[in-house]
């Protein structure tokens, strides 16, 4: 009730600090609306005027949130987001009603390899050289093929010149809680340098229980050490043309048991052209490589065993030309080669080659009215599979400042090697099976929204309905052999089942330093079946009904050698009841609903900046000290009120 309260009381009161200052100088003009956004359309488009509703967390919202990786930033930015748990503490997606599988992320339209129970690491995607994220929801397979049946997440990296910048963080909490990370970026007339390092660690540590209705319940919450390298270096030797080189190193340690850390890698590198022909006409040309692996360190024999890795080497070509005033034709085709290595497949590795092409024409139909069309044909060497996907977008604008969004688009996800052909240990509980039959995934996306923005206030109203065929989960778990110590899951397509939703948004900023943002999200998920029409009992929590996020900020500089920023932030997820197995070694004893319930969680944050180039900040994370009555896999893994202490210095500003 507190939590509830408070939440009311800053969304009333941010509007009526404004109002008692000048009605002069009460709204800012927001910059950005003049956001310049890609991922919905592949081409440059002002925020406001993307026919494709896309959202935006900005390099100045990323450091307001102190996040440590992309989880931590879409968990306190992102309403409809949630992450749950593997009884080994992988983390799981679940996005408006789509898993992580379904929600395509890319690192500057690039994708990432590997898997950690169906989702990326999350925590390879820190944060010190991200410029922003462009997050577009619903069906994008017209343009990105498969895995964007849900949406896309696209992390833009930093690509400003910059003489010289460096930055140097750190961030402490409980729990041996500990944070480092260096900026360095340097350039010249033609060329830039970007170069980051992180460092974080925290410690595993013990969590109570009360009396629950489940059988499987966390009681060590698991820490990890991780390293992050990533170099990006940018030349551009004419106006019209820009080369960019990137490349990464990736390492975390978990340790579950003291004998076997478990150890992940990540290694990544590219290239990418682009060349201005003219006025009128553009080029993208790139090659991508991205590597995951996971291994055990034995510490008796002092080996690194590796078990999995994943390599994709992508190429990629896209051109645009432009018509008239604003139409554009963009054409594009990907090559994308995928290897599995894993010891338990059959002769250890799987190879798989994938090819698409596709077509878009942004029509600008008159003045205020924009429509966008796009078609993409995929081919996928195992099994000989293809698809054939559309999309179509309708923008209309008709007043100043407000635009309404129209669109359907189909999307698919191709099951993966691993679905296909993987038989591995989940942590002891279950032995996971892949199937070659599976079928592709496939979702219909329909999605209208209405946006007004002027000023600095916007008000945002988003409605989807989503129609998936296929869905590709694990079924119920079996016994291969009755002396099998464990059961067996296998991966199986499930019959059809809907996802409906909405999203509101209302957002404000200030003269006075004063920003504001409520947003709400409903999402309406009919469960999925299996194909004799039987309830499943989801490895995964379904989506929450109702997500709510509450965010003011105040700024203010008091001298020139200082000023300060605070910040609160809530965040409530309603409950919500998942049919499981009663007894999942014996499955004939049928299934029961479990209630998991709501919560609501609070940070406030103050930071102090001094001169030009010192912050410091201090955060209370759990702001009312909430701890789940009992851990399972979707509640949060806090076990209280979390102080933490940072402090952030650009060297080259303080002289």
């Amino acid at each position: 009730m507190k939590s509830s309260k408070l939440a009311i009381f800053l969304f009333l009161a941010c509007p009526l600090l404004a109002f008692g200052q000048s009605k002069r100088d009460s709204i800012k003009d927001d910059g950005e609306l003049n956001q310049v956004v890609i991922t919905g359309t592949r081409t440059p488009k002002l925020l406001m005027k993307s026919p494709v509703l896309t959202s935006v967390i900005s390099a100045k919202d990323i450091a307001k949130t102190d996040a440590t990786d992309l989880r931590d930033l879409l968990q306190q930015r992102m309403p409809g987001v949630e992450f749950s748990y593997a009884m080994n503490q992988q983390m799981h997606l679940n996005f408006c009603g789509f898993s992580g599988q379904s929600l395509l992320i890319l690192v500057d339209g690039e994708r990432l390899a590997g898997e950690t129970m169906d989702d990326v690491d999350f925590s390879r995607l820190t944060l010190d050289n991200v410029d922003h994220i462009e997050i577009v929801k619903g069906a994008a397979s017209a343009l990105y093929g498969s895995n964007a049946s849900g949406g896309v997440i696209n992390i833009i990296t930093k690509n400003k010149r910059k003489p010289f910048a460096l930055n140097l963080n750190g961030r402490w909490a409980k729990h041996n809680e500990q944070r480092y990370g260096l900026s360095l970026q340097n350039g010249g007339k033609r060329w830039d340098n970007l170069f980051t390092v992180n460092r974080f660690r925290v410690d595993n540590f013990m969590v109570n229980n009360g009396p629950a209705p489940l059988t499987r319940v966390i009681t060590t919450i698991y820490g990890n050490k991780s390293w992050d390298f990533k170099e990006q270096l940018t030349y551009r030797p004419t106006e019209n043309w820009q080369l960019k080189g990137r490349a990464g190193y990736f390492f975390r340690q978990l340790v579950r048991t003291q004998d076997t850390p478990e150890r992940y890698r990540g290694f990544s590198g590219g290239l990418q052209a682009l060349w201005k022909q003219n006025e009128r006409a553009n080029w993208e040309a790139s090659y991508a490589f991205d590597q995951y692996d996971k291994s055990e360190y034995r510490r008796l024999t002092k080996a690194d065993v590796r078990h999995y890795s994943n390599v994709q080497n992508s190429l990629r070509l896209v051109y645009n030309l432009r018509f008239g005033a604003n139409d554009v034709l963009t054409l594009g085709a990907d090559y994308l080669h995928d290897y599995l290595y894993n010891k338990k497949l059959e002769g250890k590795t799987r190879e798989q080659n994938a090819f698409d092409a596709f077509a878009q024409y942004d029509w600008n139909i008159l003045q205020n009215l924009e429509l966008v069309g796009a078609l993409r044909y995929d081919y996928f060497s195992d099994h000989h599979f293809s698809r054939m996907t559309p999309k179509v977008s309708l923008r209309y604008e008709p007043l100043a400042h407000m635009n309404l969004r129209l669109g359907y688009g189909m999307g698919f996800r191709a099951p993966t090697l691993k679905e296909k052909y993987y038989e591995y240990d989940m942590a002891g509980i279950w032995i996971v099976v892949g199937d070659p039959n599976l079928k592709a995934e496939v979702s219909h996306n329909l999605n209208l929204s209405a946006e007004y923005a002027k000023g600095g206030y916007n008000f945002t109203l988003n409605g989807y309905y989503n129609y998936i065929t296929n869905k590709i989960a694990t079924g119920a778990p079996y016994l291969a052999n009755p002396t099998d110590p464990i059961p067996h899951l296998s991966y199986i397509n499930l019959a059809a089942h809907s996802v409906i939703g909405m999203e509101a948004a209302v957002q404000g900023h200030w003269r006075n330093g004063l920003s504001a943002r409520f947003a709400y999200t409903l999402t309406a998920e009919n469960l999925p079946r299996n194909k004799a029409g039987d309830r499943m009992s989801a490895p995964y929590i379904s989506a929450r009904k109702h997500s709510l996020m509450v965010h003011a900020d105040w700024e203010h500089r008091f001298h020139k050698n200082f000023g300060m920023t605070l910040g609160i932030d809530g965040r409530y997820l309603s409950g919500v009841t998942n049919p499981e197995y009663i007894d999942y070694y014996d499955v004939s004893k049928g299934m029961r609903d479990i209630e998991y319930p709501g919560y609501t969680l609070w940070k406030f944050s103050a930071a102090g900046q001094f001169k030009k180039g010192v912050k410091v900040t201090l955060a209370l994370d759990n702001l009312f000290n909430y701890r789940p009555k009992y851990y399972y896999l979707n509640s949060p893994l806090t076990d209280g009120i979390n102080v933490m202490l940072g402090v952030s210095i650009d060297v080259d500003k303080l002289f």
